[in-house]
């Protein structure tokens, strides 16, 4: 081995790596940026769940259980309700994760030295979350008072009573695939026509750049539908994942859904010119995203408040509490139109700037 060749070729592999400062310092930035988000992102703990409360007894006694609640660090008040039927509205929404149902009567039932009763709803779509909250919410009335006899505790898991945590993995997966692929595909489409010098003929063309844009995104949005296709009919058919609303609502948010994944790998494609920069790009707006921010694998709630604004600028959050409404919840655009409403917004919007970067550099 020679000393002088070797020293000669760590030299310019030096000088090639220090000529790509952005590739070098993503290298550097991504461990640390990941740390940060995983640390912060990933929480196994519950604090702070939105509780909402029907009250119908209005007794020194259930006022004392509902502070009993508002005073752990496990739940904070979001709702209060005056019948059932908002208190179903608000799980189906999603507003809140657990609901007190205290009905007529606990005080005096108390009196006459009965077990009086008091109901907890629990919104089953975060199976493991749901489980902790059970559990804090029992522990919780069991602190009430010291004379007997005992609250009774009936506790009932809308939406996933089995708790089969595959039932609110696929609805999930639903979006974090497609966040995965079609950008990506996309993004290196363009990328690799800027490299090899035929996007040129595209500047000299009477095509226009949204032209141009329209005619990259719709067939790679023809690809990714047929990929959100298979996946939802491997989810219901294979692993038996039970679809409680309109399949057809599923689909058209889907379509809209697909529409926005294409337009970021077209957004990516305009602010980058080698494939492994797209590549990289791709991926750290949209993959891990996509993990750690949709509520996919944790519940946005449970992260602290200023990651939680965070969340509300990546797409994927919004497919994701859809799809998990419509599977599991038999919600519709009563309930949903906000997440609808904004995947729009956030399409045309990814669009327009796709455009508009497009169409500077072809300036």
């Amino acid at each position: 081995m020679n000393a002088r060749r070797v020293a000669a070729m760590l030299g310019k592999e030096s000088r090639e790596i220090l000529r790509d400062p952005i590739t070098l310092g993503v290298a550097l930035a991504m461990p640390l940026i990941m740390l940060l988000l995983f640390g912060y992102a990933i929480s196994l703990d519950v604090r702070e769940a939105p509780l909402g409360v029907l009250d119908l007894d209005r007794s020194p006694l259930s006022r004392q259980l509902v502070r009993r609640f508002t005073d752990t660090e496990y739940f904070a008040l979001a709702e209060t309700y005056t019948d059932l039927h908002a208190v179903e509205g608000a799980l189906r929404a999603g507003s809140v994760k657990l609901a007190l149902v205290i009905p007529r009567g606990l005080a005096q039932a108390r009196q006459r030295r009965e077990a009086p009763r008091i109901q907890i709803l629990l919104d089953g779509t975060y199976s493991a979350t749901a489980n902790l909250l059970g559990g804090y919410a029992r522990a919780t009335v069991a602190a009430v008072g010291p004379a007997a006899p005992a609250i009774e505790v009936r506790t009932r898991v809308w939406y996933n009573p089995s708790l089969r945590s595959v039932n609110d993995v696929v609805p999930g997966l639903f979006g974090v695939i497609l966040m995965a692929f079609p950008p990506l595909l996309t993004a290196l489409a363009i990328v690799r026509e800027k490299e090899t010098g035929s996007i040129q003929q595209v500047f000299v063309s009477p095509l226009s750049g949204p032209e141009f844009l329209i005619g990259k995104l719709l067939p790679y949005g023809l690809i990714a539908f047929l990929q959100i296709a298979m996946v939802m009919a491997v989810g219901f058919l294979w692993f038996q994942v039970p679809m409680a609303g309109s399949l057809a609502l599923l689909l058209a948010a889907g379509g809209v859904y697909v529409l926005c994944t294409v337009g970021l790998g077209l957004l990516v494609s305009t602010v980058t010119e080698s494939q492994l920069i797209a590549m990289l790009l791709a991926l750290i707006i949209t993959l891990m995203p996509s993990f750690l921010f949709s509520g996919f694998l944790f519940p946005i709630f449970t992260m602290p408040y200023a990651l939680q604004l965070y969340t509300a600028i990546f797409p994927a959050r919004y497919f994701v509490d859809l799809s998990r409404g419509v599977v599991l919840k038999g919600a519709g655009l009563a309930e949903l139109w906000p997440n609808l409403v904004l995947l729009i917004g956030y399409t045309a919007a990814v669009f327009a700037l796709a455009a508009w970067r497009f169409r500077k550099k072809v300036a």
